[in-house]
C-alpha cells in the first residue's frame, strides 16, 4: 500500500524539533524530497554543516527512502556521488515502520563514528585505519573547503 500523503508532514515535524539537523524542508515543494543539514557533533566533521536530501518512494514506507549528503565529505562510508553506504536503507534491513527521523539519526551516527564495516571509499577505510591523524587532517581540510557555515542555535 502507497504512502499515505499525511505521513509526511508528521515525519516532517519530529524531524524539525531533532537538534541534529536543521532547515529541513520539502525540496522544490515536493513532500516526497526532503533537503536540510545534518549538523555532525564530533570532529573533524562538527566544524561544519552537511547538506542531505531524503527521497522517498512512492511506496514509501513499504520501500526505503534514500539519502544522499550534497556536500563534499571525506568519509569512508560516503562515495563522490554523496551516496551513503547505510544497511538500514536496504531493502534485506528496511522495516515500514522505520521513521524519517531515524533514518537521518543513522547518517549522523555514522558522520560521527565511521564505521570501517559499512565502506564504498576503501582508500580512505584504509588511511583511517593505518594513518588516523593523516584521514583527519584531510577531512578537516575537506570539512573547512566544503562544509556549509553552521546555523546558530
Amino acid at each position: 500500500r502507497a504512502a499515505l500523503p499525511h505521513l509526511f508532514p508528521q515525519e516532517l515535524k519530529e524531524v524539525r524539533r531533532w537538534e541534529g539537523a536543521r532547515d529541513v524542508r520539502p525540496r522544490d515543494g515536493n513532500v516526497r524530497r526532503w533537503t536540510g543539514l545534518l549538523l555532525p557533533n564530533n570532529p573533524p566533521y562538527n566544524a561544519g554543516a552537511f547538506r542531505f536530501e531524503l527521497t522517498f518512494s512512492p511506496n514509501h514506507p513499504l520501500e526505503p527512502p534514500c539519502a544522499t549528503l550534497r556536500t563534499p565529505i571525506y568519509h569512508p562510508s560516503v562515495d563522490l556521488g554523496g551516496r551513503v553506504c547505510q544497511p538500514l536503507t536496504t531493502h534485506a534491513h528496511w522495516e515500514p515502520t522505520t521513521r524519517a527521523i531515524q533514518v537521518l539519526q543513522d547518517l549522523l551516527l555514522q558522520l560521527d563514528s565511521p564505521d570501517l564495516q559499512r565502506v564504498l571509499r576503501p582508500d580512505v577505510a584504509r588511511e583511517l585505519q593505518e594513518r588516523p591523524e593523516q584521514f583527519q587532517r584531510r577531512a578537516e581540510e575537506h570539512t573547512q573547503l566544503h562544509a556549509e557555515p553552521r546555523p546558530d542555535p
